[in-house]
């Protein structure tokens, strides 16, 4: 893969852009394998590509000793064609197709199985090698952790469930053939909590189902939903401590996955952009910028964002609030207020958004304007590792 572009300063970037951190993907990385290996030597970590696809990240990932998680056959071929060798995929989700589930486990990848279709499609192998497989069990977080669930009902659609007969269902089925091992539980939920005790939960249960049903487990995969590096909130290490907590009193030695998206990600990534427009109305100033709400928060569910801002010229401070919105024709792109007195944003400042690197590139759409160029930050130098879309990127794969 190859990095385009001159070295350049963050003078002459185009804006709107995001930045990758490239130091700071692998220091997350580093220090979640490092948090692992302390307890769990033989763990594995999977890059959450559905957090962010981009074939960069993609690459730094797999150079770091990371396996690819995916969650469909598009991603799996991403994978593949970003370089990571097929026995270092995890292949979850419901979107898989026949065909690339049966070549993952042709070639000794994980394969959690999530429908009883793919039960079914157990059935295309040759009975002449064994194959392992595992399975997705359901996480009811307000029965199993009530303390960290989002709502009340807060159950699951993914997995089957061991409270009715699915889970006892899928594992006979999956029993019946002889050239299957059923060797893995995966047990992902995120929790609105992300806390250590949750962890601690989900994995008690995983265990009290693996001795109800006398599973021969080699691997459990507990899946992301893990806070990242931020001051006040766990650390790699006492996830780690956690999940040692709880299996320590296990005779089993449980290979550990884990599938980290956020945790990683998301400090990675900068996104940057520029004030083009000041208006005044209902005491007020109307900041617009060439950025969108649709970049950095494209579930628009976020009520302010860690960031800062790089001024052309001025340092004074405004008389009035000052309503800071984006390039779209939507009344709702509107991405934070800054109260009165705060420093006055003029033409040209720029907005840095920091933290900006989970579900953001991958759920931007192609909406009035296309995906913003990415830049890949090494010191104080930047190169170009994505272009701008652009109308001849746009209509493609079209007929007109």
């Amino acid at each position: 893969m190859e990095v385009i572009e001159k070295m350049m300063t963050i003078s002459n970037l185009s804006t709107p852009c995001f930045i990758l951190k490239e130091e700071e993907l692998k220091k997350s990385i580093y220090g979640f394998k490092t948090a692992l290996d302390t307890k769990f030597p033989n763990s594995i970590i999977g890059y959450s590509v559905k957090t962010n696809s981009l074939p960069y990240c993609l690459k730094i990932a797999k150079d770091n000793g990371c396996y690819a998680e995916v969650v469909s056959y598009h991603e799996y071929r991403l994978a593949l064609t970003c370089g990571f060798p097929k026995n270092h995929i995890i292949y979850n989700g419901p979107m898989k197709s026949k065909d690339t589930f049966l070549d993952v486990l042709k070639h000794k990848g994980i394969v959690n199985i999530e429908s009883f279709r793919e039960i079914e499609w157990l059935k295309e192998l040759s009975c002449n090698e064994i194959y392992k497989v595992g399975i997705r069990l359901n996480i009811d977080i307000s029965k199993i952790s009530p303390l960290d669930e989002n709502h009340k009902e807060d159950d699951s659609r993914f997995g089957f469930s061991a409270d009715s007969a699915d889970f006892k269902n899928a594992i006979q089925q999956i029993s019946e053939y002889g050239n299957v091992r059923l060797v893995g539980l995966h047990i992902h939920r995120t929790s609105k909590t992300r806390s250590v005790d949750f962890y601690k939960n989900t994995l008690t249960y995983a265990l009290s189902v693996i001795n109800k049903y006398n599973l021969n487990i080699e691997y459990i995969d507990l899946g992301g939903g893990y806070f990242g590096e931020m001051p006040g909130k766990p650390t790699y290490a006492d996830y780690v401590d956690a999940f040692y907590d709880v299996l320590k009193h296990s005779n089993n030695n449980y290979k550990i996955i884990v599938e980290p998206g956020n945790a990683i990600v998301a400090s990675a990534f900068d996104y940057i952009c520029t004030v083009i427009d000041v208006k005044h109305h209902n005491d007020k100033n109307v900041v617009t910028t060439d950025g969108t709400r649709n970049d950095v928060d494209p579930l628009f569910h976020k009520t302010d964002y860690f960031k800062s801002f790089i001024y052309k010229k001025s340092s004074e401070k405004c008389q009035y609030k000052q309503l800071v919105g984006g390039l779209t024709c939507l009344e709702t792109d509107r991405l934070f207020v800054l109260e009165k007195g705060e420093t006055t944003l003029c033409l040209g400042d720029k907005i840095v958004f920091n933290r900006v690197g989970a579900y953001t590139l991958c759920l931007t759409p192609l909406f009035i304007h296309y995906f913003p160029v990415i830049y890949v930050k090494r010191g104080d130098e930047y190169c170009v590792v994505r272009e701008e879309w652009t109308e001849k990127d746009f209509i493609m794969k079209s007929k007109y």
